[in-house]
């Protein structure tokens, strides 16, 4: 005879720790994480406050699940970005760019409540799967065309990589951090000139 489910498990295939995680990633996705509590998930989740920590090391693992998982559901849900070898670089590229924007709109406000909590951080940095995260894959674009000669064998991929993902923190990080709006709309002359700026250098430049 099998174990009886929990009732918050009733009409789901989920395990309990599924369900918690699967819980907290949809109030991280509705609230963000500042101040986010045991108790609240427990509560959404139909669940008491103890439970928790009989499927978790602590509500640091528990969190850093469920942000990775919002990570996830937020990278599935943006559709495919450009290959090597298709289309044209400039073109790509600018893809990567439009991308990386939205996605760090979407993802970054759920950060906004862990900056004093290093241990979910860390633990977050440690359950990632290598190439997944969009940094990985902008670079792996990147060095795909350098294989492929459509860029030059001696381009500084790491460099490019640091300067758009550096713009895409800083264009939505202005925004959550002074609560500005305007600063996170991003225009499509700018994204041209990033794109100019990476595949061509900043010009102009005299001894």
């Amino acid at each position: 005879m099998s174990p009886r489910k929990a009732p918050a498990l009733h009409g789901t295939d989920l395990s309990l720790r599924e369900h918690l995680v699967a819980t907290a990633e949809r109030l991280i996705a509705e609230r963000g994480t500042t101040g986010l509590t045991v108790r609240a998930i427990a509560r959404e989740a139909g669940v008491a406050d103890g439970v928790l920590y009989n499927h978790f090391a602590d509500k640091e693992e528990l969190l850093a699940l469920a942000v990775r998982a919002h990570v996830r559901t937020v990278g599935r849900g943006m559709g495919a970005l450009p290959s090597p070898g298709h289309g044209s670089v400039r073109e790509n590229l600018r893809a990567h760019v439009l991308y990386g924007i939205a996605f760090h709109k979407a993802v970054l406000p759920a950060f906004a409540g862990l900056i004093d909590r290093p241990k979910v951080l860390d633990a977050f940095a440690a359950g990632g799967v290598p190439g997944e995260d969009w940094r990985d894959r902008l670079r792996g674009y990147l060095q795909g065309e350098v294989e492929l000669g459509r860029l030059a064998a001696d381009a500084r991929v790491d460099a490019a990589v640091a300067m758009i993902v550096g713009v895409c923190h800083e264009t939505v990080l202005t925004g959550l951090l002074y609560g500005s709006s305007d600063s996170q709309e991003v225009t499509v002359e700018f994204v041209d000139d990033l794109v100019g700026v990476v595949l061509d250098g900043v010009g102009g430049a005299r001894a």
